[in-house]
Parts: C-alpha cells; sequence; structure tokens
C-alpha cells in the first residue's frame, strides 16, 4: 500500500494533477485561516471596477453642489473613477500579496495595517488626479479647497475600509461557529459508530481470542493485529482516508470475524486498478460500518455460507461501492425486518459532510439479496 504521506501529497491543493474530494472540511479551514478573503478572488477584476464605476458614480452625485454643468459632472466622475481604481485595485493586491504576513497578527492590528493601506493609497491617488486637473486647466487651485477635497477622499476611504473590515470579521465569526457546529455533529455521528461497533464485535473477539490462546497462540497473535488495527482506525476520529486505507480496514474486520464465523463467509472483491485506487478517498469506517451490519443481520443469523460480492468503480468524476449479498435460502428472513436494520443514515451524513449532498448510501432488499450502494463524488481532475 502507498504511504498516507505519498496519497496526502497527491491529494494536496499544490499539486494541480491531482484527485481531491469536495471536503468541506478543508474549505472552511481555507476559508478559516484569515479574517480577510482574498480579496482578489472575491470579485475577478472586472467586477472590481463595476464596483468602482458606480461607487464613483455615487459620490460625485453627493458632491454636486458645485457642478454646474455636465461636463463638469462628467470630468469630476472620471476622475472619481481614476482616482478610485488606482487606490483600491493596488491596495487588494497588496493586503493580498500580505496575507502570510498577517495571519500572524492579531485582528486589531491587521485591521489597522489595512486601513493604513487603504486611506495612504486613498491620499496618494487623490493628491495625483487633482494635481493633473489643475494642470490640465479642469480644477481650480485653491490650497484649503485641496486639503479639504484630500481630507474628505480619506474620511469616505476610512469609514467605508472600516465598514467592510466589520463586515468580514462578523462573517469570519460565523464561519468559525458553522465549522464547531461542524465539528461537533461529525464528532457525535462518530461517537454513534463507535458505540455500535464496539459492544457486540468488542465481547464477541475477546470470547475468540480466549478459546485461541490455548489452543493457537500464533492464530490468536495474528488476531490481535488486526483487532489493534481496526480499533486504531476507529478511535482515531471521522476523517478522510485513502480508499487503499478504507480496504485495510475491512480485510482486518473480515479477518477477525473469519475465524469465529468459519466457512460461513465468502467475500469477493472487485476493485479497480491500484493506479485508480491509489487516487480515490473516503470516510473512515464508511465501508467497514456497512459491512458490519451485513454480518450482523444476515450470516449471524444463519448456518449457511453467505456469499457477499463488493464492486468498486470510478466513473466521471463519481465513486459507486455495490454491496451484493445473497440472501440463504433455508433459512427464513422477514424482509420487513431487514429493510429496518438496513439503515446507513448516519453513515450517508459523514459521506455528506465530506463529500456533498449529492453523496447517499441506500439499501435494496429482496428476497433473494441485499444490495447496497454507496454513492458519492470524487473530482479527479487528471481526466
Amino acid at each position: 500500500m502507498k504511504s498516507w504521506r505519498s496519497y496526502r501529497y497527491k491529494t494536496s491543493q499544490e499539486n494541480k494533477n491531482s484527485s481531491i474530494a469536495n471536503d468541506e472540511v478543508a474549505l472552511l479551514a481555507e476559508r478559516l485561516e484569515f479574517f480577510i478573503p482574498k480579496l482578489m478572488e472575491v470579485m475577478r477584476p472586472w467586477q472590481w471596477l463595476v464596483y468602482i464605476f458606480f461607487w464613483s458614480l455615487f459620490l460625485t452625485v453627493i458632491d454636486r453642489h458645485d457642478l454646474a454643468t455636465w461636463s463638469d459632472f462628467m470630468i469630476k466622475f472620471m476622475s472619481r473613477v481614476i482616482q478610485n481604481t488606482l487606490s483600491i485595485i493596488p491596495s487588494l493586491f497588496i493586503i493580498d500579496y500580505l496575507r502570510p504576513i498577517f495571519k500572524s497578527m492579531s485582528v486589531p492590528k491587521v485591521s489597522m495595517y489595512v486601513l493604513a493601506i487603504l486611506m495612504i493609497a486613498s491620499t496618494i491617488s487623490m493628491t495625483l488626479v487633482l494635481l493633473v486637473m489643475i494642470n490640465m486647466g479642469w480644477h481650480e487651485y485653491d490650497l484649503q479647497n485641496f486639503i479639504l477635497e484630500v481630507v474628505f477622499d480619506l474620511m469616505i476611504a476610512g469609514g467605508f475600509t472600516l465598514v467592510f473590515l466589520l463586515y468580514f470579521l462578523r462573517r469570519y465569526r460565523e464561519m468559525h461557529a458553522l465549522k464547531q457546529s461542524f465539528e461537533h455533529k461529525l464528532s457525535a455521528q462518530n461517537d454513534v459508530i463507535k458505540a455500535r461497533i464496539t459492544p457486540h464485535f468488542f465481547f464477541n473477539t475477546i470470547n475468540t481470542l480466549v478459546s485461541l490462546i490455548e489452543s493457537n497462540p500464533t492464530r490468536a497473535s495474528y488476531l490481535l493485529q488486526h483487532v489493534s488495527a481496526l480499533f486504531r482506525a476507529s478511535f482515531s476520529g471521522a476523517r478522510e482516508i485513502s480508499f487503499e486505507e478504507e480496504i485495510a480496514l475491512c480485510e482486518h474486520y473480515l479477518a477477525i470475524e473469519a475465524s469465529r464465523l468459519a466457512d460461513k463467509l465468502d467475500v469477493k472483491w472487485q476493485l479497480p486498478d491500484e493506479d485508480i485506487m491509489y487516487d480515490m478517498v473516503i470516510t473512515a469506517l464508511t465501508l467497514q460500518s456497512v459491512l458490519e451490519k451485513m454480518l450482523l443481520n444476515v450470516v449471524e443469523m444463519t448456518t449457511e455460507t453467505i456469499y457477499i460480492n463488493i464492486e468498486v468503480t470510478w466513473h466521471q468524476h463519481h465513486v459507486a461501492i455495490t454491496i451484493s449479498v445473497r440472501l440463504p435460502k433455508k433459512t427464513l428472513m422477514i424482509n420487513h425486518d431487514l429493510r429496518q436494520h438496513m439503515d446507513f443514515y448516519i453513515q450517508a451524513e459523514r459521506l455528506r459532510a465530506y463529500f456533498g449532498q449529492s453523496a447517499d448510501i441506500k439499501s435494496t432488499v429482496t428476497s433473494t439479496q441485499i444490495i447496497t450502494l454507496i454513492d458519492y463524488p470524487l473530482q479527479d481532475v487528471g481526466l
């Protein structure tokens, strides 16, 4: 199996040829790294220019008291557009460039730096635009009015910068609260899954080990290794792991149960090529918990051999895992009871939390078989 570090590198955002799941936790973490978002990614440059256009129009309308003609209005308006463009666009690039430094500072200190950048840029651009207009004869020079116009523009720039900083801080706190709620929900779901795995499975395994320690110590040692690997994963929390690791956890689980169920269990895997499976990810214990329900509600209820077929495909950015269980012919199984037990709501919720609302786990029970489909989106950017 490929190493976890190798897998994490291949699925990192720095590697543009990687295959990355739509991980909402990772997206939230990226947005929560700093309370000010990447401003040049919030809107595209042409969107910022549209914003500047209407913002300049608004300021010109407010300051129209000394504009006698439409030509004066247009000159004032164009000067506002140029001045705001020269102050806002460079400031946004500078703030984005300084993000690595800002991330190590406190929110008040960062706010002061951002405010200073916008106000200094506004002062410089306003001064340059007024000097050009004076030289072109479009504006009369008066030192007092010159200073008042620069100060007025400085106050407006500072005021609206503070408004946007407060807005970003509020959004940051909302997303932080959302992330905490999200993590609590995942933790609660994972605790439920652990609680369901632990009692019956734990005691059955202990009984098997007790019987093997005297009769077959070597087999007991191998069984303990499987138990250790499975329970370590069970108590490591809800997380996204490589598909190869999930298969390994399932094999650990099936090896443990095979020692108890003897010849009652026959599992066949139909997996993609190793190179394809290397790129795949899934939430930990999703497939294992589905298999556990199959064993608990079918295999343990009969003396016949139960055949389980697991087919995994990854096609057009979707992973489909089909688990087919052939029901015993001689043992009577009530379909109504089976349908109630084949409920994977918690596992499906965990899957949706990581891969989006289109992820789902559905189970169909007939008189001859149970077919369970685990379906979730997984982007393959290599296609």
